[in-house]
């Protein structure tokens, strides 16, 4: 149909719809006797509704022998939920408001039907009544039948939780239908960014004024902006610069908290269709004022990016997690699931000006920024220039339009307890790139806050607009400051203690924060885990990170590092990030309350050796750039047929899983020897090179006769934890049922232990559960909070399920515990130094209570085998550097 045909279809549409009644949806089973017509078609779950209906069957039927349904099951089978039953027991959901009955001198019926509340509230954020929604959001027939004729009539109605509820095939049907019909000759377009864990687009829209727009940004202002921020700052202030786009980003992690997807999709197609957008704001004074925003201008200024897809299982599943069980809004630092991957590396190629995620659900209308502490990393008083009267803008915004009357800024209204010390919120993690990172918090699941969400978003767009410069000239100068190794003292007064008192940045020896390099070496001499720092170097990478490599030995401190070491100067724009997941990280144990994990620190976490080196210009020659990661491959060029592979690596226990699922031979070392410890593999060297590009172990060749038992492959039963699981399956174990596993892990304490089976116990809740069990004798453990954390120095002792760790390591923790006896016969694993430096960082009142305490024990006694870690192994699967501890005792178990 040409576009003119199509305007007169759509004007002569218009004209019908004015004289015809306010009855919008007419369904008929036979167009010569019956018809339904009805007032609405739209249900709400979070809104009671009335519906006005008519019908003619063709005769007056006798109105008692009229059966009404709805959903094929009559009005009296609806129930609405019943909390204290947990079941749709309660009263009627479906009801007359005004009984069936003929219009006086006609055939025509007319009834009112009241939809009430579902689940007898208009807020469907509790968790017990998220869970239950999505199991009636369907297009459902409302139908009359005369039970003597046989005759019926019907309408289809569609039951939604709010009226701008969108599924996940509706997002993508909207997005395409917006990028089928530009309007006003704006550039939308639609990507997938990725597939989710379950295979699903990732959803992803960007709105522009024009292509060239986007492209001018990738293409110049932005590596402008990274590689010499000084001189864009003058041109915009000097006036050389004036016609040039930055990007908005909006975004939802948790699609249970469904406003933030819907909202977002209601502020693209504002953007998209409408020239101007008028609401009301609460200005300064506290009166309302109407506000304006041209849409043509503001896409002069700005690239709006819409990411309604970060977590596409969840939004189909209705979960906050995503399909691997993971909350993915405590892994944007880590990048341990594929989401986040996807996403954070679009944020460093994006570098928004500003990021606005939007959740739910906080009673107050919460609007950060944050409590502290706050990361040291971040540039706190360029950010805080900006965020602050951001915030202000958006509730304002937000309550102005809508039924809420207040928000809160924990930045100015919480005492702690809402930090952003950590980098695992997208938020959090944008802010590393220079954004103004806010996470919006909604009262409600349903209309209202979704309109809030909208309110707060438009808010958002116009205080860029209006202060556009400023905020754009103060990223530019964070970046500046990485660049030139600026630290600035006007950061420090934002970093403060629980008393409120100004402690800094926690400067060195050479009174600086940031060293000037990282060097991470991969000779033997220097690095214990070569894999991990491949590792490293990827992500840094993609995180928008510079790297560089020696192009020969560079000496620094008696320290020579070879060829081929890497390199992280932190003189660049990115250097917060970098020195974030780099750095030791920060001991804030005297705050009283923290929200989350506060440690990031990739080389104790994942296990690999970086060197902090504070000297300017130290590797300013004599390296090259790196710009993307060359594949490891394992040596198999040894003419033995037998290969020694010390358990240094994840990848050793994944290459292990694989020949045993395969059926080949894998024998473990059971004494060390010369060359090779109790504990190490031999694998055949024709069967481990069909995987040596899928997995880099360390080889040498066997020489002599080594003491040696076959290893079966293990069957293993998962309790507890998604990140337990996925680090098992990561592995590449065999997870099975307890009846068919020759090993039980349990990280939860769920599972009591008997005999003739194998038991490792992980983490403390699963320590003190073993100890209510009073199966192991003389076992006893203490918790300060499940919630505190540490990095611990700790002693390993000698002992095949600590093969691969050396004798002093610094592991992490995450539950508070440790073992303050163990049995007399039972063998202690790990053990927390008695050094005065046993505590690197983290949060952890109390701390001084695990010093010189038992970690990890392993004890066999009357049929019982169990192994047992007062620390945890699989943190949200960050804690790489502890899988091999894990792993060791499946093996060890699995083999006696």
């Amino acid at each position: 149909m040409n576009q003119k045909k199509w305007s007169l279809l759509l004007a002569f549409t218009l004209v019908v719809s004015l004289i015809l009644p306010n009855f919008v949806s007419t369904a008929t089973a036979d167009a010569t006797k019956t018809s339904m017509t009805v007032s609405q078609s739209l249900l709400s779950m979070t809104e009671a509704r009335d519906v006005e209906v008519e019908v003619e069957l063709g005769y007056k039927a006798n109105l008692k022998h009229l059966t009404w349904t709805f959903g094929g099951k009559t009005f009296d089978e609806w129930k609405k939920w019943n909390s204290k039953a947990g079941d749709f027991t309660g009263d009627p959901y479906i009801t007359f408001k005004e009984e069936p009955h003929y219009v006086k001198g006609t055939k025509k019926i007319k009834a009112t039907v009241r939809f009430d509340l579902l689940f007898n509230t208009t807020d469907l954020s509790p968790r017990s009544i998220r869970t239950k929604y999505p199991q009636f959001l369907n297009n459902y027939e409302l139908a009359v039948t005369d039970v003597k004729k046989q005759e019926k009539a019907s309408a289809s109605l569609k039951l939604n939780v709010y009226d701008s509820y969108r599924t996940y095939d509706e997002i993508k049907k909207e997005m395409d239908e917006l990028v089928a019909n530009p309007s006003k000759g704006r550039y939308i377009e639609y990507q997938s960014l990725g597939q989710s864990v379950q295979g699903r687009d990732m959803h992803f829209a960007i709105l522009a004024k024009d292509k060239e727009a986007i492209e001018r940004y990738q293409k110049d202002i932005l590596p402008k902006a990274l590689e010499n921020p000084a001189q864009l700052q003058k041109d915009i202030k000097s006036g050389t610069l004036t016609d040039y786009q930055i990007p908005i980003w909006f975004n939802n992690i948790h699609p249970d908290e469904a406003p933030g997807v819907d909202a977002m999709m209601d502020i693209l197609k504002q953007f998209a269709t409408e020239d101007e957008i008028t609401y009301k704001a609460t200005n300064k004074e506290g009166k309302e004022e109407e506000v304006s925003i041209n849409v043509e201008e503001a896409l002069d200024q700005f690239i709006f990016i819409f990411n309604p897809g970060h977590n596409a299982d969840g939004r189909v599943n209705n979960t906050r997690q995503n399909a691997n069980g993971f909350d993915l809004n405590r892994d944007n630092g880590y990048q341990t699931q594929k989401e986040s991957v996807i996403v954070t590396e679009e944020i460093a190629k994006w570098t928004p000006l500003s990021f606005v995620d939007l959740h739910g659900f906080v009673k107050d209308f919460l609007i950060e920024p944050c409590t502290p502490p706050h990361n040291p990393n971040f540039e706190y008083d360029l950010l805080m220039d900006g965020m602050i009267e951001h915030a202000h803008a958006m509730g304002n915004a937000g309550i102005a339009n809508t039924t809420y009357d207040s928000y809160k800024i924990p930045l100015e209204d919480y005492e702690n307890g809402w930090d952003d010390a950590t980098t695992a919120y997208t938020a959090m993690y944008a802010m590393f790139h220079g954004a103004m990172g806010h996470t919006v918090e909604i009262p409600d699941l349903n209309e209202e806050s979704n309109k809030a969400l909208v309110y707060a978003s438009l808010g958002a767009i116009k205080y860029s607009l209006d202060n556009k410069e400023r905020l754009y000239t103060n990223q530019l100068e964070i970046f500046k400051r990485g660049i030139e190794g600026t630290e600035s003292k006007e950061v420090d007064k934002w970093l403060v203690n629980q008393k409120g008192d100004v402690v800094g940045r926690d400067y060195s020896e050479s009174g600086q924060f940031f060293p000037d390099y990282y060097a991470l070496p991969i000779d033997q001499s220097l690095q214990k885990n070569k894999l991990e720092v491949y590792n490293m170097i990827d992500y840094l990478i993609r995180n928008g990170v510079k790297v560089e490599e020696t192009t020969k030995p560079v000496k620094i401190d008696d320290v020579t590092y070879p060829k081929g070491t890497f390199i992280v100067p932190l003189h660049q724009a990115k250097r917060g990030l970098a020195n974030a997941v780099l750095s030791d990280g920060e001991n804030v144990s005297d705050w009283d309350a923290m929200y989350d994990s506060v440690i990031t620190n990739f080389p104790d976490l994942r296990g690999f050796d970086r060197y902090a080196i504070y000297e300017k210009g130290a590797f300013a020659s004599d390296v090259k750039d790196v710009n993307d990661v060359k594949q490891l491959v394992t040596n198999t060029k040894f003419q033995q047929a037998d290969l020694i592979v010390p358990n240094t690596n994840n990848d050793v226990i994944r290459v292990v899983n694989q020949l045993l699922k395969d059926g080949k031979p894998v024998q473990v070392i059971t004494e060390s020897g010369d060359g090779y410890n109790k504990g190490d593999f031999i694998l055949k060297r024709i069967y481990l090179s069909h995987y040596k590009k899928d997995f880099f172990v360390e080889t040498k060749p066997k020489k002599g006769k080594v003491p040696t038992v076959a290893l079966k492959k293990p069957i293993v039963s998962a309790n507890g934890s998604a990140a337990l699981k996925y680090a098992l399956k990561d592995l590449g174990f065999e997870l099975g049922e307890a009846k068919d596993s020759v090993v039980i892990v349990d990280d939860q304490g769920r599972v009591k232990p008997e005999k003739g089976k194998a038991y490792i116990y992980a983490g403390g809740s699963a320590a003190q559960f073993l100890t209510s069990q009073e199966v192991v004798p003389n076992l006893k453990a203490e918790t300060t909070d499940y919630y505190h954390e540490g990095i611990l120095k700790v002693n390993v002792k000698p002992h095949p399920l600590t093969n691969g760790y050396k004798s002093t390591e610094w592991l992490y923790t995450g539950s508070g515990t440790w073992f303050t006896s163990v049995p007399q016969n039972g063998e202690v694993l790990l053990q927390v130094s008695d050094d005065a430096d046993f505590y690197k960082a983290g949060w952890w009142p109390g701390q001084e209570a695990v010093k010189g305490k038992d970690l990890a024990f392993t004890w066999s006694e009357n049929d019982y085998r169990i192994t047992a870690f007062a620390n945890d192994l699989t943190f949200r699967a960050h804690s790489q550097q502890s899988y091999r501890l894990l792993a060791n005792a499946i093996f060890e178990h699995s083999v006696k």
